[in-house]
């Protein structure tokens, strides 16, 4: 399903996302290796073991995030939006590892017609990431600059 346009949007609309997926130990090294973040939480298998609560690398949290919202695309905004605007309200309630499978769910939080430009609105997001055994292990608040509806 391609993303939606503004008036499709209702406060209140929650969407459950078909997408799943599983991270990958790659994943999660690939990307902190990309974005220069040396954390031995993430990259040291070693260290995660005997000096961590949680023994084994911690999934990033940025890919978490990124992952979260990429999930969440392609049936909100996927086509239809012309920019996020910004990302509040940022939680990592539970860790993820490799292995572990998400899922994500969006709600519609609210919606109001742009003030200076007249074919887009701003709806904003609540969208929030599970993983495999059902625990929260993501949450962010997501505001996008959506388009309307072409006039006919």
């Amino acid at each position: 399903m391609a993303g939606l346009y503004f008036e499709e949007f209702e406060d209140g609309m929650v969407i459950e996302h078909a997408i799943r997926r599983t991270i990958t130990e790659s994943d999660n090294t690939l990307f902190s290796v990309m974005t220069m973040n040396p954390a031995a939480l993430h990259l040291d298998h070693h260290y995660a073991e005997t000096e961590t609560e949680f023994g084994k690398p911690l999934v990033n949290s940025l890919f978490t995030l990124g992952l979260m919202i990429g999930i969440s695309v392609h049936d909100t905004t996927l086509g239809t939006t012309v920019a996020n605007l910004g990302m509040t309200d940022v939680n990592f309630p539970k860790p993820l590892f490799h292995g572990d499978t998400v899922r994500v769910e969006t709600r519609v939080i609210g919606k109001r017609e742009s003030k200076s430009r007249p074919t887009q609105g701003i709806v904003t997001f609540d969208h929030t990431a599970f993983n495999q055994h059902g625990d929260e292990v993501a949450r962010c608040r997501r505001q996008a600059l959506m388009l309307k509806r072409p006039a006919k």
